[in-house]
């Protein structure tokens, strides 16, 4: 209590100081830099959608292994989500992308590479402990360095490189070789690897390991010469000072209750509502509902950046929160339409129209994903944790939103052999669920300093 106090205190203190909020070259390139590895996290998450049958026949494999080498990008995650935070806490932020991208680099070749099965499975193993470090350090390290003006833009920077590499995949699956796409995969990563040497670690992580001039020096730099960078060290410096000595365990005390609930439930409901599904298995389910495949998927390459791009204009308009129910809307609607696709798929009068209903259903379901809860959970995340309790709670929604993609991404198969209009009537249900959640639980931290954001008033706000 006290600590929170100091730290309410301090900042009212510096409240009436101006800051700047300017948007400077070198935060750009930065930004560039750190989300140009989520364009392999998008070339990772759609890899298997428009290659399934092509790896099945040259390696024959049955849809069980098949299932196995899709789902372990989500287990692979799961066990880099246990370390990202550990590692970007201990290490930094830039040396835990370094490590990252040295696994993903690694198992993309060793998927292009494969002559079996263990190959091709150990392969997607290491891209996702690659990814699983990525999607917990990328929109922490963003959020750490932009204005409170900008930080919901540059953060769906995330999301739209991720949907540029699921759009890529997409398209060039239609066409290209399995193997000859995994080489794709590993150019943005050595973007980002060398990019790595030219921008700036996190501000607020050099405070909390005591480099308080080395603080201000880097905030100066990506707010600009001309900027007045007091405020915001002041703030970071005032935040870091009252927090120092918290105990990480402190993360399971009833002060922290809602903001530990709304992390771990964004990330469960984001999964659960069958994301990972759709976006492996795009290419079966357009199969199974008697689309054309390659029709369907070039579409889908069309379609989810520019809805990416327009999540990106929106989450700092609308906020955070409105924008999350609009998608979850969506997402409802789409499932159900899948569902209503398959239940009336050989009913006489409706064979025409069920295989452009499962397309629009897809269509739509992917494109509201990528305008909203692809990203959102990821953004609120990197927000409403404060600095020493990032790493605990990082890795522990990271570790819920991985798991629980592992086992949807396994199951989806069998759950559509067991009934697809079922499947999809989960789906439609989980996503409606997540309205009541965002309406009832999730703040709006739109306009909010990540320091103001910890203080009690805004803790409450709805």
């Amino acid at each position: 209590m006290e600590g929170e106090n100091s730290i309410e205190k301090g900042l009212l203190l510096v409240n009436k100081e101006e800051t700047s909020a300017n948007t400077t070259p070198l935060l750009v390139f930065t930004t560039f830099i750190i989300v140009s590895a989520s364009f392999t996290f998008g070339v990772a998450l759609g890899y298997t959608a428009g290659t399934m049958s092509s790896i099945m026949e040259d390696l024959d494999l049955s849809i069980a292994q098949f299932s196995v080498f899709g789902s372990l990008l989500t287990f692979g995650g799961m066990i880099g989500a246990i370390f990202s935070a550990k590692s970007a806490d201990a290490f930094g932020r830039k040396m835990t992308l370094w490590l990252a991208e040295g696994f993903c680099i690694s198992g993309w070749l060793a998927i292009a590479l494969a002559k079996n099965v263990i190959w091709l499975d150990l392969g997607r193993f290491f891209v996702g402990i690659g990814v699983g470090l990525i999607s917990y350090v990328i929109p922490v390290y963003i959020a750490e360095i932009t204005p409170k003006n900008v930080r919901g833009t540059f953060t769906f920077s995330n999301q739209l490189l991720q949907n540029c590499g699921l759009a890529t995949v997409y398209y060039l699956g239609n066409f290209m070789a399995w193997r000859t796409i995994a080489l794709i995969g590993i150019i943005p990563c050595l973007i980002q690897f060398f990019g790595l040497f030219f921008i700036p670690e996190s501000p607020r992580w050099l405070a909390r390991e005591g480099g308080d001039e080395e603080c201000k020096v880097v905030l100066q730099k990506l707010r600009g010469k001309e900027a007045n960078v007091m405020k915001e060290t002041r703030e970071i410096m005032i935040c870091v000072d009252a927090t120092a000595n918290v105990s990480m365990g402190s993360l399971f005390k009833k002060k922290y209750t809602r903001q530990l609930t709304i992390g771990v439930g964004l990330m469960l409901l984001q999964q659960l509502s069958g994301s990972a599904g759709i976006s492996y298995y795009a290419g079966s389910i357009f199969e199974l509902a008697g689309f054309p495949s390659r029709i369907g998927m070039t579409v889908l390459s069309m379609v989810v950046v520019p809805k990416a791009i327009l999540g990106l204009i929106l989450v700092e308009r609308w906020g955070r929160r409105p924008l999350l129910m609009v998608s979850a809307l969506g997402l409802c609607l789409s499932c159900i339409f899948l569902a209503l696709s398959f239940g009336l798929k050989g009913v006489p009068g409706f064979v025409n129209f069920t295989p452009t209903m499962a397309f629009i259903g897809v269509l739509t379901f992917n494109m509201m994903f990528a305008a909203g809860l692809g990203a959102l959970p990821w953004i609120i995340m990197s927000e409403i944790f404060p600095m020493d309790m990032k790493a605990v709670a990082g890795s522990l929604v990271a570790i819920t939103n991985w798991f629980t993609g592992w086992i949807v991404s396994y199951c989806f198969n069998f759950m559509l052999i067991w009934s697809q209009p079922g499947t999809f009537s989960i789906f439609a249900m989980i996503s409606g669920l997540t309205i009541l959640f965002a309406w009832c639980l999730v703040p709006e931290t739109r306009g909010l300093s990540l320091e103001e954001i910890q203080l009690p008033h805004a803790n409450i706000q709805s």
